[in-house]
């Protein structure tokens, strides 16, 4: 399954596409046929069946490259870069279809560079960089790579002042970390930089115990962003 669109007969429609593929992969006509509509229907475009491939929107086109790929029901499949392009309904739609794929015994390899997609998606990862591999296991080995430090907190206080909940914060925090100011104090979002062998539980029961409200907490940067920054020598921090 190539990153491209262009690999495709732009003129002709979704279903003489996938009939010509299967012609090539050795189907007698009504074999293709019937493949190309079983295909067609798993990625849900038997209503574009009939439609030229050039009036597809990409997402659609997205789809028809994932209905030609298991046309023949690969042992193998190679996927490159699916989903890089694609807003995350239509990428959560190809991914689900790999996945049921992968289901039925196929080998997937899926080349990407959209790190949030990995977790919950992918069982084993390899990292390259620059021809080299960085990293090869799974994927709670990679995210346990690199510690985060740095985590996004919505705050309030019923007690201390909008203008005062930063330093009566960064009072209870002590020697645990810095919290400054993030996306606007407007919107009482602030970034806390805990220090290191500081547990967050630790850091974030201080601030409660000074009377200000956890509304919301996550990771700056999520673990297998920080790990990927890591290893390929690039991480700020």
């Amino acid at each position: 399954m190539p990153s491209g669109d262009r690999s495709f007969y732009l003129r002709i429609s979704g279903l003489e596409n996938l009939v010509f593929f299967g012609r090539l992969c050795g189907f007698n006509r009504p074999q293709a046929i019937r493949r190309a509509w079983e295909c067609l229907k798993d990625v849900d475009l038997e209503e574009a069946a009939k439609r030229p491939v050039g009036l597809y929107s990409h997402g659609m086109q997205k789809r028809l490259s994932v209905a030609r790929a298991l046309l023949m029901d690969p042992a193998v499949l190679f996927v490159d870069e699916a989903t890089h392009d694609l807003d995350p309904e239509g990428a959560l739609r190809v991914q689900r279809l790999i996945s049921a794929s992968a289901e039925r015994g196929t080998a997937v390899i899926w080349a990407t560079q959209r790190l949030d997609e990995i977790p919950g998606f992918a069982r084993s990862v390899t990292l390259l960089d620059r021809g080299r591999v960085r990293f090869a296991g799974s994927v709670p080995a990679l995210m346990a790579i690199s510690t985060v430090r740095r985590y996004l907190v919505q705050l309030r206080s019923d007690r201390a002042r909008p203008d005062k909940l930063l330093s009566t914060a960064q009072v209870a925090l002590g020697t645990m970390g810095t919290i400054e100011p993030s996306y606007g104090s407007a919107e009482a979002y602030y970034l806390v930089c805990l220090a290191d062998e500081v547990a967050l539980g630790d850091a974030l029961a201080s601030i409660t115990a000074s009377g200000i409200r956890i509304l919301a907490c996550r990771e700056e940067r999520s673990g297998i962003e920080s790990a990927f920054l890591r290893l390929t020598g690039n991480d700020p921090q």
